[in-house]
C-alpha cells in the first residue's frame, strides 16, 4: 500500500514539475518574441514587400543581440522535449534526434526569430501605411504570430491572445525534429502583403492583448 501510495506521490510530483517547466519555457518563447518584434520595430527600415522578406531571410542574419534569450529558451527547452520524447506513443523513437535536441532546438530557434522579425517589419509598413502613423508594438506582434502559426487564416483582432503555446510547439518541438519552417514563413510573408490593413484594424474593437 505504501509503495503504491509513494508511486501515486512520486508521480504527481513529476507531472507538476512537468506543467511548470512548460510554464517556463513558454513564458520563455515570449520573452523572446517580444524582444524580437521590438527590435524590428525600433529599426528605421522597413521590410515592405514578401520578395524583399525572402531575399533577406535567405541572407546572412544577425540574432546576436537576442543570443541570450534565445540560450534560455534552449536551456528550458531540452527537459521538455525528452519528456515528451519519453511520453510519446512511438514504437521506434528517433532517439539520435532526441540526443541532439539542444543544436537543433537553437538553429530552429534562431532561424524562427529571423522569420518572425521580418514577419513583424513587413505587417509594420502594412499597417504604418494604413494608419498613418506607428501602431502598436503589440499589435504587430498579434498579427505576425497569428500569420506565422496561420497563414491562410486572417487574423481576428476580436480574440485577443497571442498564440505562445502554439508558436512554442512549432520552435521546440518542430526544432527538435528537425522541421523546416522557411516554407511556411514564406508563406506568411505572402499573406501580409496582402493583408487588407484598412479591414483589419476597423475590426480591432477589444481590450489589450493577453498571452496564452
Amino acid at each position: 500500500m505504501r509503495v503504491r501510495t509513494g508511486a501515486a506521490s512520486a508521480a504527481r510530483e513529476a507531472s507538476f514539475a512537468g506543467r511548470k517547466a512548460v510554464v517556463r519555457l513558454v513564458a520563455a518563447v515570449g520573452a523572446l518574441a517580444d524582444a524580437a518584434v521590438d527590435g524590428a520595430l525600433l529599426s528605421h527600415e522597413r521590410v515592405t514587400s514578401a520578395a524583399e522578406a525572402k531575399r533577406l531571410l535567405a541572407g546572412d542574419s544577425d540574432t546576436e543581440e537576442l543570443a541570450d534569450k534565445i540560450q534560455r529558451v534552449v536551456v528550458l527547452a531540452v527537459p521538455v522535449v525528452r519528456m515528451v520524447a519519453r511520453g510519446a506513443r512511438f514504437t521506434r523513437m528517433p532517439w539520435v534526434i532526441v540526443a541532439s535536441s539542444s543544436l537543433s532546438i537553437g538553429t530552429a530557434v534562431r532561424a524562427g526569430v529571423r522569420e518572425l522579425q521580418l514577419l513583424s517589419s513587413l505587417v509594420a509598413y502594412r499597417l504604418e501605411q494604413e494608419n498613418g502613423a506607428p501602431v502598436d508594438p503589440k499589435l504587430v506582434k498579434k498579427v505576425a504570430i497569428d500569420l506565422y502559426l496561420h497563414p491562410k487564416r486572417t487574423p481576428d483582432l476580436n480574440d485577443d491572445k497571442v498564440r505562445l503555446v502554439r508558436l512554442t510547439r512549432k520552435w521546440v518541438i518542430g526544432g527538435a525534429f528537425g522541421r523546416n519552417t522557411s516554407r511556411r514563413a514564406a508563406k506568411a510573408f505572402d499573406a501580409a502583403e496582402k493583408l487588407d490593413a484598412h479591414e483589419l484594424l476597423a475590426s480591432r474593437h477589444t481590450p489589450p492583448l493577453h498571452e496564452g
